[in-house]
């Protein structure tokens, strides 16, 4: 196994300590669990590409791991709990689970109905995970401290306006996709000229 993917591995295998962590106040161990969590986000890609060891499976693994690691923490930090100081409004994590769950539903529908298997991620995908990481890094060192900061506002703001953003940018690629699909001559969806 590459060393790429074992990073991968390794942060889907902090997600269960850190939700835990989360639950049950303990904040300064969870900030120090998520942050290495997002560190082996970076050293993953950095492996994969320098030591070029991109796999199929480490394409798989390396956006569901980011999933696991934000969904679950958005989840808990969005809970109602007595100490949780500084929460993560739910339905800015309901607008995120559900732009990810439809990009899951896109990509499925494509690996099954038009075998299509690649379905790089974007630019404003990737800015949305960051941002995402960053925000619950924050959020979660607000809830170590006790206090709120400003910045809270700012941070929440720029991931709203970013899960929008690469939502509606992927919703441009399934439609340019699509409509490559339509336009092939040995496609046998697209209808006879006469």
């Amino acid at each position: 196994m590459t060393l790429a993917n074992q990073l991968t591995i390794l942060r889907m295998c902090l997600v269960p300590g850190l939700v835990i962590l989360l639950v049950y106040g303990f904040y300064g161990w969870a900030l120090i669990v998520f942050a290495v969590a997002g560190v082996t986000d970076a050293l993953d890609g950095l492996a994969a590409r320098l030591l070029h060891q991109r796999t199929e499976l480490g394409t798989m693994l390396d956006p569901l791991a980011d999933k696991l690691l934000v969904t679950s923490s958005l989840v808990v930090l969005s809970w109602p709990s007595a100490s949780l100081v500084v929460p993560i409004p739910v339905w800015i994590t309901i607008l995120s689970i559900s732009r990810d769950a439809g990009i899951l539903v896109a990509v499925l529908v494509f690996n099954v109905y038009i075998r299509r298997r690649s379905f790089p991620p974007s630019f404003l995908g990737k800015a949305t995970t960051v941002v995402h990481i960053v925000t619950i890094l924050w959020v979660i060192a607000c809830n170590f401290r006790g206090t709120d900061h400003f910045l809270t506002g700012y941070l929440l703001g720029t991931m709203v306006v970013l899960v929008i953003a690469s939502a509606l940018h992927y919703l441009y690629t399934i439609q340019a996709i699509l409509g490559e699909e339509d336009t092939l001559p040995d496609n046998p969806s697209r209808a006879p000229e006469c």
